[in-house]
């Protein structure tokens, strides 16, 4: 198995989590009632529709306590599987796979319901035009993960860091005095992506007369919205963001925005219903 992200420790990650999972004294339970030798066959299948995120760290899981143990994958991240699809068979150490079992569920799970989550925004701006973006809204900790199951349910990551971009918001102009004093301070400090959080349409153009970049438009309702792309007139990306929902992000997308940006496509999304069953060999 090869699975890498960048700026992310699978193998620091793996030891952490299972290490929170098994405390001091390890699995008691599985310690106490399964024999060292027992065999377990099991197979991980989704009790929903859903689109995969995280398989390759559910593996990750059981190989760390059974290096022998034989998976056969039956699906690939990004993919979407029906309901009762089946997505892993592993058959090892019985113990071992009892105290990776929840690690790997709890992983797949989560992950899963982000890209799932995920793809039904994808699918209802479908043909707009527009590009969902996430956010920075994510579990601490978890950003990378959560990120990579965004773009597994084929949405497109936003910031990663503070670091990637300037996104000035209302604190950044309160204290700087206005917009325009705030965007001409981060282009004079050489920052080359400004993004702007624009609440009114009078500031667009302070914003852009300054050097913004990117113009976040915050909390507006698709006729402001289409007023506010009109204005702005293709010279800088404009994304709406704000409240945004499933049942409210097509008409948003239609106004001609490049970007939608959905917070709680990693800050809420439910995680996945996925079950692992094992027999006895």
């Amino acid at each position: 198995m090869s699975f890498t992200l960048p700026n992310f420790d699978l193998d620091a990650f793996v030891r952490m989590t299972l290490a929170e999972d098994m405390g001091s004294g390890g699995d008691i339970t599985s310690a106490a009632t399964i024999p060292a030798e027992a065999l377990f066959e099991g197979e991980m299948a989704s009790r929903d529709a859903i689109s995969v995120a995280g398989l390759p760290l559910a593996e990750a899981f059981f190989r760390a306590l059974d290096p022998d143990v034989e998976i056969e994958t039956l699906a690939a991240d990004g993919d979407r599987i029906a309901r009762g699809g089946v997505l892993m068979r592993l058959r090892g150490r019985a113990r071992a796979l009892l105290t990776a079992e929840r690690s790997a569920l709890n992983t797949v799970q989560h992950l899963s319901g982000v890209a799932t989550l995920t793809r039904s925004y994808v699918d209802a701006i479908a043909g707009t035009g527009a590009t969902l973006l996430d956010t920075r809204k994510t579990i601490p900790g978890l950003r990378v993960l959560e990120k990579y199951a965004v773009r597994m349910g084929g949405g497109t990551n936003h910031r990663m860091r503070l670091d990637d971009a300037a996104m000035i918001k209302d604190n950044h102009v309160a204290v700087a005095g206005s917009i325009g004093e705030a965007v001409r301070r981060a282009v004079a400090a050489g920052i080359e992506r400004v993004i702007v959080e624009i609440d009114r349409i009078d500031q667009i153009e302070p914003a852009l007369e300054a050097g913004a970049t990117h113009l976040l438009l915050d909390n507006m309702d698709p006729p402001t919205l289409r007023g506010a792309v009109t204005l702005v007139g293709g010279r800088v990306p404009t994304e709406a963001s704000g409240g945004v929902r499933l049942d409210t992000i097509k008409a948003i997308a239609q106004t001609g925005v490049t970007y939608v940006s959905v917070g709680r496509l990693t800050q809420s999304a439910p995680a996945a219903d996925i079950g692992l069953d094992f027999r006895a060999v």
